[in-house]
């Protein structure tokens, strides 16, 4: 098997990599005692992929540890990774675009509906740079509508 060589997009991923610290509210109308807090490292695994490890806390009490995967297909011209985390049993799968200004990461995945009723439905997360030291991640889900609503902010800041 050839080597691939890194292309853009992921150089585009190592502005990921480091240590940070997170802040999460859950909904627009939360009351603001209830943003949740966490941290996470992210470090690459050779040149195409990096790895996010996360630990935060749950609404409602208890910690989560979450792992996000993420790398770039060339051949489908895509960004491509996946998702776990300690509080469920979906393996979440993401394929995505970066925007044009190359500030804003949008990642698409489905999964179990937020409603409980056994269904599964389009999700949406967007990791956006607001500097080189701080990057949002707003998770939306599909509405019947074929709108996106916002269920979630987090702020990382790098420590």
């Amino acid at each position: 098997m050839e080597k691939v060589e890194a292309a853009n997009e992921h150089r585009w991923l190592k502005k990921l990599v480091g240590e940070w610290t997170s802040e999460a509210q859950m909904a627009s109308d939360a009351p603001v005692g209830e943003n949740c807090r966490g941290s996470e490292s992210v470090r690459t695994l050779g040149d195409l992929w990096v790895l996010c490890e996360g630990t935060g806390d749950m609404p409602g009490g208890g910690t989560a540890r979450m792992l996000m995967t993420l790398g770039y297909d060339p051949a489908r011209q895509r960004f491509v990774g996946t998702w776990v985390g300690s509080m469920m049993t979906h393996l979440w799968v993401y394929e995505g675009t970066l925007d044009a200004a190359q500030r804003m990461l949008t990642l698409e995945s489905e999964g179990p509906s937020m409603n409980g009723d056994g269904k599964t439905s389009r999700y949406r997360d967007v990791i956006a740079f607001v500097s080189d030291d701080h990057r949002t991640l707003t998770s939306h889900a599909r509405k019947p509508d074929g709108s996106w609503q916002p269920f979630m902010t987090a702020h990382y800041r790098r420590r």
